[in-house]
């Protein structure tokens, strides 16, 4: 019997309410040997006194020592097995948008990128262009034609867009062309079975066609693929736990993950205030309720300390707004580690803070990595958050005689 199993077995009803707050890429490293992470540096009072009342630990996305996509490591958050439940980030990405993928469907998340004269990636993100700018990009690549397949390209948000290629026998089975360093060429595409290689060689083609068309555009003059992935096949959050959720997320691919496991996306909020917004709105309509926070991931990825630190104060002003609200459980943790020293994800695992009335708070009183390592909730794999969650919900009953 999985976990799963078990919470189908165990699931109780009742009026609590979940809140599960991720900042995405919220753990971090000290810039210098001996000082402080971006969440210790920033000025928390409010996470703070929820340290108090709560107990912290920190949370593998996957396994010790992996480092998690965003894909998998909200997957391990919402309680399925990120290695047993892989959803490519080109799903994630098209059905956030609205994209509704069907079984002859291959999706990819793009990235415009910058390419120099010898052809090497000179910046993956095409100076993070803004929305405006890379949308009738994506829209002019829907002249590209390639016999035997139908062509799909939709804006996502500033760098990001999706492809998806429609036909018969594509497979997913491709590796990304995005060689995650500049300097560098894109990689080729290459299939790794007999209906991934059909869609490498149509993906080379798209690439091909899409580069001439590029090719005077003064930042988006190249473009990277990833996460190749056909429609998953996934169970359905509110059958393994009983619970009605909400997901509130500005970026469509949060959005697009949260739709595949059955959570409701409501709201189209684009701040964090309005997020506060939809969520006191929607209070009496759901148990669950997941608030994404993108930016600790982005000035994390930028290598930026200062602003990765400004977003964590951002979002603890946004604390008493939810509190307010009395939750029954309140989760505050991240989907991974993005240190600024590092400019990536990380495998390093990620502060957690659970508050319920019902918790065993820990001596901490303040929410970072090092009061972490010492907390009461200890180190564990996050596919058990749930779990922990519903039991302090009061929504699980005893297992056994």
């Amino acid at each position: 019997m999985n976990t799963h199993d078990l919470t189908r077995q165990l699931q109780e009803k009742n009026d609590s309410k979940i809140v599960m707050l991720v900042a995405d890429g919220l753990g971090g490293l000290p810039i210098k040997p001996g000082g402080n992470t971006e969440l210790e540096t920033a000025k928390t009072p409010n996470l703070d006194a929820l340290a108090v009342q709560g107990v912290q630990g920190l949370s593998h996305p996957i396994a010790p020592g992996i480092t998690p996509g965003s894909g998998p490591g909200h997957l391990g958050l919402f309680g399925y097995d990120p290695v047993e439940n892989l959803i490519g980030r080109g799903a994630l990405e098209s059905v956030g948008i609205g994209f509704k993928l069907t079984p002859q469907d291959v999706a990819a998340r793009g990235n415009w990128c910058t390419i120099d004269a010898d052809g090497n990636i000179s910046d993956r993100r095409a100076s993070r262009i803004p929305t405006e700018e890379s949308a009738p990009l994506a829209e002019r690549l829907r002249d590209i034609a390639i016999p035997g397949v139908q062509l799909f390209v939709e804006p996502v948000k500033e760098h990001r867009f999706v492809v998806i290629f429609r036909g018969e026998g594509l497979g997913g089975n491709l590796p990304d062309t995005d060689p995650q360093a500049t300097g560098v060429p894109p990689l080729e595409p290459a299939g790794e079975d007999d209906a991934s290689k059909k869609t490498a060689g149509l993906v080379r083609e798209f690439i091909g066609q899409a580069r001439e068309m590029l090719e005077d555009e003064p930042k988006a003059n190249g473009l990277t693929l990833r996460g190749f992935a056909c429609s998953p096949d996934i169970p359905q959050f509110e059958e393994v736990f009983g619970l009605r959720a909400a997901a509130i997320a500005v970026y469509p691919m949060y959005k697009g993950l949260a739709s595949l496991v059955g959570m409701d996306v409501v709201g189209s909020a684009t701040t964090l205030s309005e997020q506060m917004d939809v969520l006191e709105e929607a209070w009496h309509d759901y148990d669950f309720f997941f608030v994404h926070f993108k930016y600790t991931d982005s000035t994390g990825e930028d290598g930026n300390f200062e602003a990765k630190v400004k977003r964590i104060e951002e979002l603890d002003a946004m604390i008493p707004r939810m509190t307010g609200l009395n939750p029954t459980v309140l989760l505050v943790t991240g989907d991974h580690s993005t240190p600024c020293a590092l400019e990536s994800h990380s495998w390093h695992p990620v502060p957690t803070l659970l508050v319920s009335a019902h918790c065993r708070p820990d001596a901490n009183t303040s929410f970072g990595e090092s009061q972490a390592v010492v907390g009461g909730l200890g180190q564990f794999e996050a596919k058990y958050m749930m779990v922990l969650a519903m039991a302090n919900a009061g929504r699980l009953g005893k297992f056994g005689a």
